[in-house]
């Protein structure tokens, strides 16, 4: 499994992200063509080898002519579209960072998205570092994003609305949902550009994870720290996930004003649109009033769709998210044949135990009702009829094929606080030290 891990120690901007990409062995010339094509007049991409810290790292600067325009997300929209060099999943993966960005705005704002425009990040520099950023990693062909905690740096910053504090109220908004770590430096270190591209293609957050490298990456920030280079590495290399473990997320919201028909209907919806589990656990809050803890189990790019769902149709006011790893049988669909019928469900192994058999509940149920039998007896049937198949001798070996349907792994670590994001300040700059 072919992986990224991105180094975070000074954090993350646009023009860092797009100067590891190129340093780590994206072309830049296919780059260029994709910018080219954006059709901005007078751009230009610029890379320079610099010394930051003592480390070479590559450098990148967007030429451009001076410009004032402010711009919605549907003129960012045209823009992507008439370019005939950009691939359409890398239009996609632009349009997902851009989004990104218009929807804290819109929050920060109290606007709604047709109606935000974009201040700095819609300028040209931050235009070409998003779609640079989508077309680069689109290019590495990765099946796994893992980023370190990201700093997103202190003191207090002048943006288009006056004297902010670092985080500024946007990138805040994006930052949710993000580890973070404290770094003692007086400056910006995480932009909005840099959290939204994060926030768009990183799977899970952590430790650089066990991997075979292949090539690291620096990207050159414009600020000099003492004592502190200011980088970010990208590091590229294979890693080894065994079939009985993989990641995934955990949200959790604490609810006790929301009815019962509420939450089975929220929770109908979490299933549909690709939830792992949901389950609700009875709690006792404040007050000694009655609640539910109600988690969703989702693999990492569900997640905020997820989420979304969760806000809307619950009204509560915080979702706890942690990534979880989680160990399960690797599966494939099996069909066993009863006196009544076939009956479907799946096979498991693990460590090279012998396999086992789950018959499906859907299945049985079918067969139980055009049979008129009891369901217990379809069961019983269909597991006789699967341990009937097996001989002594037979292979214990794990599939390839990985069905993903109906798992139940019930991680009930509960945090009984409401979580409350109050801030209403605007965005700024995306340049970083």
């Amino acid at each position: 499994m072919k992986i990224a891990y991105l180094d975070c120690s000074t954090g993350i901007s646009g023009d860092m992200t797009l100067g590891a990409l190129i340093d780590v062995g994206v072309p830049i010339d296919k780059l260029g063509r994709g910018i080219a094509s954006l059709q901005l007049p007078g751009v230009e991409l610029l890379t320079e080898t610099v010394v930051k810290g003592g480390f070479r790292a590559t450098s990148i600067r967007i030429k451009h002519p001076e410009q004032h325009a402010h711009r919605h997300l549907s003129d960012i929209h045209e823009i992507l579209d008439r370019a005939d060099a950009i691939s359409p999943a890398q239009k996609e993966l632009a349009r997902s960072i851009f989004r990104v960005v218009a929807e804290a705005e819109a929050h920060v704002h109290g606007s709604t998205l047709d109606k935000i425009h974009f201040h700095e990040v819609g300028a040209i520099d931050s235009i070409v570092d998003i779609v640079g950023a989508a077309i680069g990693f689109d290019l590495l062909g990765l099946d796994q994003v893992v980023c370190s905690p990201l700093p997103p740096g202190q003191g207090q910053v002048k943006i288009d609305h006056g004297i902010c504090t670092v985080p500024t109220p946007g990138t805040a908004e994006i930052l949710r949902g993000i580890p973070l770590v404290d770094v003692p430096i007086e400056a910006e270190l995480t932009t909005p550009t840099g959290a939204a591209i994060v926030k768009t293609i990183v799977d899970r957050f952590g430790a650089l994870p066990a991997m075979t490298i292949e090539a690291v990456g620096y990207g050159a920030g414009t600020m000099t720290f003492p004592q502190r280079a200011n980088l970010l590495r990208m590091f590229i290399g294979e890693a080894v996930v065994q079939p009985e473990h993989d990641f995934i997320t955990v949200l959790e919201t604490n609810l006790d004003d929301v009815s019962g028909e509420i939450i089975g209907h929220t929770r109908q919806k979490l299933m549909q649109a690709g939830a792992l589990d949901v389950f609700t656990t009875s709690i006792s809050m404040k007050k000694d009033r009655p609640a539910v803890v109600l988690t969703v189990l989702a693999m990492p790019e569900k997640a905020a769709e997820l989420e979304d769902i969760l806000f809307s149709e619950t009204g509560t006011f915080g979702i706890r998210r942690h990534q979880v790893e989680r160990s399960k049988r690797a599966r494939q669909p099996h069909t066993v044949s009863t006196l009544w019928g076939d009956v479907q469900g799946k096979l498991g192994w693990r460590n090279g135990e012998p396999a086992i058999f789950t018959p499906e509940f859907d299945s049985c149920s079918q067969v139980a009702e055009s049979a008129s039998v009891p369901l217990r007896e379809v069961y019983r049937a269909a597991e006789f009829a699967f341990s009937q198949s097996q001989s002594p001798v037979q292979s214990t070996a794990a599939p390839h094929d990985h069905d993903h349907d109906h798992d139940h792994d019930h991680d009930h670590d509960h945090d009984h606080d409401h979580d409350h994001d109050h801030d209403h300040d605007h965005d700024h700059d995306h340049d970083h030290g």
